[in-house]
């Protein structure tokens, strides 16, 4: 199975589905107030932009692997996820203060635009109310999706929690900033970062598949670890990748002094004066090409590069481990397998 091509068919049933739901709610929207129907259609604009739809579609995916169908019943749950993880993004690009996403403005900085183009308080505003909108549709989503009211139980509960645990991490996150940090403590972040994304999206198409107890752990577990290796190459992507690679710029984390693994490795390596020298470089709000070629330098040479690719690839192999042992059938195992391995590999391209 090749898992870009499976991606790119289940996201296309997925965008249709999405596009038909948020079409409905736009309209619903203009029965309250013009300003908001255009609200809620910048939210659908910003939703329906061309990705790989992973989160909605792992769910998809596991579901058919217990199953051995695609239905109507799941596809409303795959709404659901997609609302959900752009929840979550329309909040993060504002804490970040994020101006672009996938081609197009983030909707903090698109509300601002159009609306008010010398408030940022009136964009940033609007953002939170409207991912806030989000994640209450991904939630009427999931309860209309026409499975039993135990199963919707189940699944509502579980992203309820993962929602306030996607929270606490990003607080986290901002406060890591701030101080020196350990790599346990990064671990303890991350835990609750893709990693609990992953939980979600996987564990709802197995509660929603039917899927053994045995399974439901063992799921959980390559989750976790999926996570863990997903933050860490999309951490690497934002310090190494080309901005043509990327989609904008480069080295955004470093500028804000967050702490992704691989800059912890390198802050903590033996070697100190490269350690000073990357402590000079960040939270340096503008970096030149010079400086962020610096960065990457000095990443490489003190370890930290190499060290959280180490890990990236010691957690997509247990991951495949995990996956394999689960009864889902062989073209879901080959799917995920597949999709972990190009994590993995991935990793080689920055060097």
């Amino acid at each position: 199975m090749n898992w870009k091509k499976t991606l790119d068919k289940y996201s296309a049933v997925i965008e249709e589905h999405l596009r038909t739901f948020l079409n409905q709610r736009v309209k619903e929207a203009g029965d309250y107030h013009p300003f908001i129907e255009k609200v809620y259609s910048d939210i659908e604009e910003y939703i329906l932009r061309k990705g790989k739809r992973l989160a909605s579609c792992s769910t998809l995916l596991t579901y058919k692997g217990y199953t051995g169908k695609v239905d109507e019943k799941i596809l409303k749950v795959c709404i659901g996820i997609e609302l959900y993880r752009h929840a979550i993004l329309v909040h993060d690009d504002l804490v970040d203060l994020d101006t672009q996403r996938r081609g197009g403005s983030t909707l903090h900085k698109k509300f601002m635009e159009s609306y008010s183009p010398y408030d940022s308080r009136f964009g940033d505003g609007t953002a939170v109310f409207a991912g806030n909108i989000a994640y209450t549709l991904g939630v009427r989503a999931l309860m209309e999706s026409g499975f039993s009211e135990e199963k919707i139980s189940k699944v509502l509960l579980l992203t309820s929690e993962g929602y306030r645990a996607v929270n606490e991490s990003q607080i986290l996150d901002l406060l890591f900033e701030q101080k020196n940090v350990s790599i346990n403590e990064w671990r303890v972040m991350a835990s609750k970062r893709a990693a609990s994304l992953f939980k979600i999206t996987l564990l709802t198409g197995a509660i929603f598949g039917g899927a053994l107890e045995e399974d439901m752990s063992l799921l959980g577990e390559a989750a976790e670890n999926m996570g863990y290796s997903f933050d860490i190459q999309d951490d690497i992507i934002d310090s190494f990748a080309k901005k043509e690679e990327y989609g904008r710029s480069t080295c955004l984390d470093i500028s804000k002094n967050k702490k992704p693994l691989h800059v912890i490795f390198a802050l903590h390596a033996k070697d100190k004066k490269k350690s000073e020298a990357l402590k000079c470089i960040l939270g340096k709000q503008f970096l030149n090409f010079g400086e962020k070629d610096l960065a990457r330098k000095l990443l490489r040479e003190s370890g930290g590069l190499d060290a959280a690719k180490l890990t990236s690839k010691n957690h997509a192999k247990q991951a495949r481990t995990q996956i394999t042992q689960t009864s889902l059938t062989e073209d879901a195992k080959e799917f995920f397998n597949s999709f972990i391995l190009y994590i993995e590999e991935s990793l080689d391209w920055y060097k």
